[in-house]
């Protein structure tokens, strides 16, 4: 998929690239309760090898759940959460999501410590219509949701904390 003009920052030697929500078609919404795929590229240029633990949307999503629970993070190696399948979902909105708003999604790394960038919502339309939602959940119990989120062309700022 072509690069994004997503949230970026630079980070205790962790570059963050291109983090955007995948959102509905133009005109849609995903709605609240659902689940949206989450992209974003990972380059470590620290001397120490890290890991990425966790992640969460603070006000967006009840949860976040990352493919493999951890994602490492070599020396001077970079890591695509690009797709076209999601390898990043927000679980259980807590608000509708269009394109063209924001959210706020913080990452959490094993020695980088935790940073937040505001992530923009990209309508899956045009250049993101190829992207992937996550699962639809089935109708039984059993059934594990996953939902598609969007992103938007700008660069939000990110905030920090060790």
């Amino acid at each position: 998929h072509p690069a994004s003009a997503g949230a970026q920052t630079v980070f205790n030697g962790i570059r963050i690239t291109n983090a955007f929500v995948l959102g509905a078609p133009s005109g849609s919404t995903v709605p609240s309760g659902s689940s949206a795929s989450l992209f974003l590229s990972l380059y470590n240029g620290s001397a120490n090898a890290d890991k990425l633990l966790s992640a969460s949307a603070a006000g967006a999503a009840t949860s976040v759940a990352l493919s493999g629970s951890t994602v490492t993070l070599p020396v001077n190696s970079a890591v695509n959460l690009t797709g076209p399948q999601p390898s990043v979902v927000l679980n259980s909105l807590t608000k509708p999501l269009t394109g063209g708003s924001y959210v706020p999604v913080t990452l959490d790394f094993q020695h980088a410590g935790s940073v937040t960038l505001q992530v923009p919502v990209e309508a899956q339309s045009y250049d993101f219509s190829t992207y992937s939602a996550p699962a639809s959940p089935a109708p039984t119990a059993a059934a594990t949701s996953t939902q598609s989120a969007a992103v938007s062309p700008s660069t939000p700022s990110a905030t920090a904390t060790k």
